[in-house]
């Protein structure tokens, strides 16, 4: 067991401990292992503090880092868009707690603004108007690509460290058809990632969970301001484009919900698309690749990291859908063309 304020504490002191932390409230939304604390002052002021166990310290440090620098060159109307890392030393402060088996890190941040929250299920108006933000937004990123940092995580160094692991670790997957399953898909992804062309695709910073309860807007739909980098990595773009399907579905925001491949075939996402793809146009190669986005989102943040990311309740959950449900889909339930063709995209 993990006493979070004392880490939280400690990591404040290595910080600044001139400082008097007057209260710490845990204020995580209690769907993840991952906790996230208001830390109130003497003076009254606070900042927001998250701590994490999932991953690795040295991935958590390096994505810090990426959005800092990504943060500090965005260009307006992005310019204020996302949560300030504290600094020292003109570096993004981050603390490693290591004691016995127990291995967490934190990180502090400013607060962030936040304005209007996106409607649970969004009307027509809405998905158009999103679709062109976030084309605009996917530009920003795409023009400060040369400038930040790189990052050592991959696509396929994420499927490869899954393939070891159901060498090596066989009773955590399951049963043999289970696992038989699991690296079929694995074998899937990197071959059909080759036929995508995907190693020629852009990469620029992608935040994946793109759920309503993670950034705010204003009255036209603009991005006011974007939290929680749970998922961050540098990829391509089309990394983000399963949550955004899921952000404009007809079923809409729901407090229990599941990772179905359905949001990706909707009117409603191809409604988004094509005013996406007036701003920011897409390609054949790419939307082929969806198919296999949503397969890496499965094998890797359900399947894999699942168990260390989500609560025990959901982790135990979505496994079970992604074996039964999410992975024999992804072949069968998924039209690309039909995409393309909605768009007219040559090629």
């Amino acid at each position: 067991m993990i006493n979070y304020p004392d880490v939280v504490k400690a990591a404040w002191k290595g910080y600044d401990p001139s400082r008097t932390i007057r209260s710490i409230e845990d204020i995580s939304p209690m769907v993840s292992t991952n906790h996230v604390f208001k830390i109130t002052f003497a003076v009254e002021d606070f900042i927001i503090a998250k701590l994490s166990t999932f991953g690795k310290y040295e991935h958590f440090k390096e994505d810090h880092r990426i959005i800092h620098s990504l943060s500090n060159n965005l260009l307006y109307p992005f310019e204020n868009l996302l949560a300030k890392s504290l600094l020292k030393n003109n570096r993004v402060y981050t603390y490693r707690y290591r004691k016995g088996k127990i291995d967490a890190w934190v990180v502090f941040y400013n607060p962030s603004r936040v304005m209007q929250r996106m409607p649970r299920r969004l009307q027509e108006g809405h998905i158009r108007n999103f679709g062109r933000q976030i084309a605009k937004f996917h530009l920003a990123c795409s023009r400060i690509r040369n400038v930040i940092p790189k990052s050592s995580k991959t696509l396929r160094t994420d499927i490869n460290d899954l393939l070891e692991q159901l060498e090596t670790n066989e009773k955590r997957f399951g049963n043999k058809e289970q696992i038989s399953l699991i690296r079929h898909h694995c074998e899937q992804f990197l071959k059909n990632r080759n036929k995508c062309n995907a190693g020629s695709f852009e990469i620029i910073p992608v935040f994946i969970d793109w759920n309503i309860g993670n950034f705010s807007v204003v009255d036209n739909f603009q991005l006011f301001s974007r939290w929680d980098y749970d998922w961050f990595r540098m990829s391509s773009r089309m990394l983000d484009f399963y949550f955004f399907s899921r952000v404009v579905s007809d079923v809409g925001d729901k407090s229990v919900w599941s990772y179905v491949i359905g949001p990706l075939m909707e009117d409603r996402f191809l409604l988004f698309l094509s005013e996406y793809h007036k701003i920011n146009p897409l390609t054949a190669d790419e939307i082929r690749f969806l198919r296999e986005v949503y397969r890496f989102f499965i094998l890797i943040y359900v399947i894999k990291n699942g168990v260390y990311f989500f609560s025990e309740q959901y982790a135990k959950k979505l496994y079970a859908e992604a074996l039964e449900i999410y992975l024999p889909s992804v072949d069968r339930d998924f039209d690309p063309e039909k995409i393309i063709d909605y768009l007219k995209i040559r090629g």
